[in-house]
């Protein structure tokens, strides 16, 4: 595009200076077309662009369509990007290009700015008792033995009394993973029929189209003992399990703000499994004249019970060294020389 005053030093130099054309286009770096064009142009000229055909995203514009939906209820934080969208469309199947789903994101965000607001209604999902338990970890800090360090914290939340149970451990290793749903099965006196969880490496090896998974052989030994349906939500999909997404934030302002205090892990599990008891004489949150510990004494009963804790620990095979050690998560153990 030329701005006028570039158009009028190519007029000048030609009406004024009495240069011919083809010495402007060489200076200038034109084509002899252009410069023609411009010496009888004696108004600022106006380009108009056409108007741009949107790519195609084929089958998938219509499942792009339903993430925006679903993630304009979430809070502005908890949103996928375009790029984020695109990898999900990959996950999919999608071979397209990532500028084809970023300029369809922006077209459907601009065209929900010029639609007039109105209010949107949506249906919250409804749990069966007994049905269905949530799983998610959260980072916290504490002080253990007078020294602050990070931890990890297991949750779990029953979705029809929403009642909570949270454990504390180091990390999020396997062994953890199945130590804390031992206790959770015990401190809620039963199992439900299924868990929903992240796809966290320590339960799922590998993710493939929509909710088909492979999960851990350690884990699936976990669900064979306690016969539930394991579930792994939807990557990038917290919604599905907003229930325990909610409480990580919830139990972190309760119990770990101020920063908790405690000689160890133990006395800290004691008083976090104490302050869950203590939680379920809240208000439940839909049915409002009873507490959440009245409807667990509904929902336990549909619990299936326990017959036997499962054995969480996890196998490694290793070698022994010529000095009779074993390696091991950077320590050393000693082994029997035969």
């Amino acid at each position: 595009m030329l701005f006028m005053d570039f158009i009028a030093e190519i007029r000048r130099r030609h009406f004024v200076s009495g240069e011919d054309i083809s010495s402007i286009a060489r200076s200038l770096k034109l084509s002899r077309t252009t410069v023609r064009k411009h010496l009888l142009t004696t108004e600022e000229p106006v380009y108009h662009r056409k108007t741009q055909t949107f790519p195609k995203l084929g089958d998938f514009q219509d499942r792009l369509e339903q993430w925006l939906e679903l993630d304009s209820r979430l809070q502005k934080k908890q949103r996928r990007t375009a790029k984020r969208l695109f990898e999900c469309l990959q996950a999919e199947g999608y071979r397209g290009a990532y500028d084809s789903v970023q300029l369809y994101v922006k077209h459907w965000k601009l065209e929900q700015k010029m639609t007039p607001a109105i209010t949107k209604a949506f249906i919250p999902l409804a749990f069966p008792p007994g049905e269905t338990c949530q799983f998610d970890w959260s980072e916290e800090f504490v002080e253990l033995g007078g020294i602050g360090r990070k931890i990890k914290v297991a949750h779990f939340r029953l979705s029809y009394s929403r009642k909570m149970f949270v454990a504390a451990y180091p990390c999020e290793t396997q062994e953890m993973v199945l130590d804390a749903h031992n206790k959770a099965f015990t401190f809620f006196g039963g199992v439900p029929l299924r868990m929903v969880y992240d796809n966290l490496k320590t339960v799922v090896d590998t993710v493939f189209v929509g909710k088909e998974r492979q999960f851990n052989r350690r884990f699936l030994t976990l669900v064979n003992h306690y016969l539930f349906e394991p579930v792994a939500c939807t990557p990038a999909a917290g919604w599905e399990k907003g229930q325990v997404e909610n409480q990580v934030g919830n139990i972190r302002e309760w119990l770990f703000t101020p920063c908790a205090r405690f000689a160890d892990f133990n006395e800290l599990n004691v008083w976090l499994e104490k302050r869950c008891e203590e939680l379920s004489g809240r208000k439940h949150p839909s049915q409002k004249t009873r507490t959440i510990a009245d409807c667990f004494n509904d929902e336990q009963s549909l619990l299936r019970p326990i017959t036997a804790q499962f054995d969480g620990y996890k196998e490694h095979l290793l070698r022994v060294s010529s000095t009779c050690l074993i390696r091991l998560d950077r320590n050393n153990y000693s082994a029997p020389a035969a």
